[in-house]
């Protein structure tokens, strides 16, 4: 059994692949658009189809790790509370890379710093609302 997360950009995936490739390294996988839908459905009623060119889907890899993300109903409002996404690596310099690169355009909760538990720990959403918590273990 796998659990993986399922990021929902809401009209920014494209975006956001680009910007984890640079940041974190991240390898796409597949990509498939709305228009790419061989049996198109009806929405349902009060929800409108995104444009053909939104990501209907799409999978991409950091380290060892698989995501899936998509446009949504590209509403333009992605919401990630109550969840974040943890980076450990045994390398400080590397977890300071990562953190400064996804503080870029984000918002930075709780700067790197050595903790009880890390040599470096910190907290930070990243440009599109994704909390990150990047650390490296004691």
């Amino acid at each position: 059994m796998q659990v993986q997360p399922y990021l929902f950009f809401e009209g920014r995936c494209e975006e956001a692949l680009a910007f984890y490739e640079k940041a974190l390294g991240a390898k796409r996988g597949m990509l498939m658009r709305y228009s790419d839908n061989p049996d198109p459905q009806t929405p349902p009623p009060g929800c409108a189809a995104p444009a053909g060119d939104k990501v209907m889907h799409a999978d991409f890899t950091v380290g060892s790790t698989q995501l899936m993300a998509s446009d949504g109903m590209a509403s333009g409002q992605p919401s990630f509370a109550g969840i974040a996404l943890s980076l450990t690596t045994a390398d400080e310099s590397q977890a300071r890379r990562w953190f400064d690169a996804l503080a870029e355009g984000g918002q930075v909760t709780m700067p790197m710093a050595k903790t009880f538990f890390s040599p470096a720990f910190g907290m930070v959403h990243d440009r599109f609302g994704v909390h990150w918590m990047v650390m490296v273990p004691q």
